[in-house]
């Protein structure tokens, strides 16, 4: 079974009965073809461990860093291969490759005058209505009761000027909203369509009518991520007899683009929220920015009244301090989750509701 870095040292001392099972440059060798790792590898992520003493096959999770600074789990093995066909710089780090999609370069467009709305003319476009030479976007307002000053108005600072020269209903702004979410970007077309912030957009299905801290059953939320959440949910349900049913608890700030987050399991009698983490088929999930978007969640729901227990499946380190190490959903989990539950609201009150 893979192990953590620290679980493997110590296995190994224990197997080899020695204090340094592998000396310092053991494997120099095997690694020193792989200049990209050994950059991205940092003993004080590891335990102390130094890439040299990890033999390129053990069966270990070792934590990376690549030079852009994200942090991934791979095994030796898996981190070696990670190229496959491509020889690129990012193809070492799973967050860097999906960010090498090249961007798509636009030729500069010869000056083609002006509209008699006073906006420039675009070549690529088509005009349909020989009878009307202003621009699209100012024809387009006309079937709208808006007018360019008040589209203008919608947007940020930043991008009001822009806007106002703009000839058409293509291009991504920046927009403020009246309720003072965060800024947003969509296109003009979005905007006079009324698809605007996307945060009010989304609560209309279920946040916004549900006061801030309470559970609800919300049709936005996720199915089940894997087999391990149900069967956790099941064997909490055999000791409890609390509801399990809500899937989503509102909070005050948004939460990617929503006023509500989506807890694995909620207790509502107890205002408990659980989690169940592991780090994903590739080693990608709860760690780096997931990581940091587990907290933010954490925050958010905090500020509401709740806590957060999350079962934080190796090699992930607990976030909070009620978080439970596991290795699989077993009896023993459930057990230190109760007694979790009692530290948080009480033995007492924990107690009411078991069966």
């Amino acid at each position: 079974m893979t192990e953590n870095v620290a679980q493997w040292w110590a296995r190994r001392q224990w197997s080899k009965d020695l204090t340094v099972p592998y000396a310092v440059g053991t494997y120099r060798a095997d690694w020193q073809r792989f200049p990209a790792l050994v950059r991205q590898f940092h003993p004080e992520l590891n335990a102390g461990v130094v890439l040299s003493q990890i033999p390129p096959a053990a069966d270990v999770y070792v934590q990376w860093e690549c030079d852009a600074g994200h942090r991934f789990i791979a095994t030796p093995q898996e981190q070696r291969s990670r190229p496959g066909g491509t020889r690129r710089r990012s193809a070492w780090c799973p967050w860097c490759a999906e960010l090498a999609a090249p961007s798509r370069i636009r030729a500069a467009q010869p000056d083609a005058g002006t509209h008699p709305c006073g906006h420039a003319r675009d070549p690529r476009r088509i005009e349909n209505d020989p009878d009307d030479d202003r621009c699209y976007l100012c024809r387009r307002l006309d079937r709208t009761a808006m007018s360019r000053e008040q589209l203008v108005a919608l947007a940020t600072p930043g991008s009001r000027a822009a806007l106002s020269r703009e000839n058409g209903t293509a291009t991504r702004y920046s927009w403020q909203c009246s309720d003072g979410h965060p800024a947003y970007t969509a296109t003009v077309e979005r905007i006079l369509g009324g698809r605007r912030c996307p945060v009010c957009r989304n609560a209309r299905g279920g946040a916004a009518r549900v006061a801030v801290g309470e559970a609800f059953r919300s049709e936005r939320a996720p199915k089940p991520a894997s087999a391990a959440e149900p069967e956790l949910r099941r064997r909490i349900a055999q000791r409890l007899d609390v509801d399990l049913d809500c899937t989503a608890v509102r909070v005050a700030r948004p939460f990617h683009d929503q006023l509500e987050v989506w807890p694995d399991i909620i207790i509502p009698e107890l205002r408990v929220a659980i989690e169940y983490d592991t780090i994903g088929r590739y080693g990608l999930e709860h760690v780096g920015p997931r990581e940091t978007s587990d907290r933010r969640k954490d925050r958010l729901l905090r500020a509401v009244g709740w806590e957060v227990v999350r079962v934080r499946c190796r090699p992930l380190s607990l976030l909070g301090p009620y978080d439970v190490e596991a290795s699989g959903v077993t009896d023993a989990v459930v057990e230190r989750l109760l007694s979790r539950l009692g530290e948080i609201r009480g033995d007492l009150i924990v107690d009411a509701y078991r069966r």
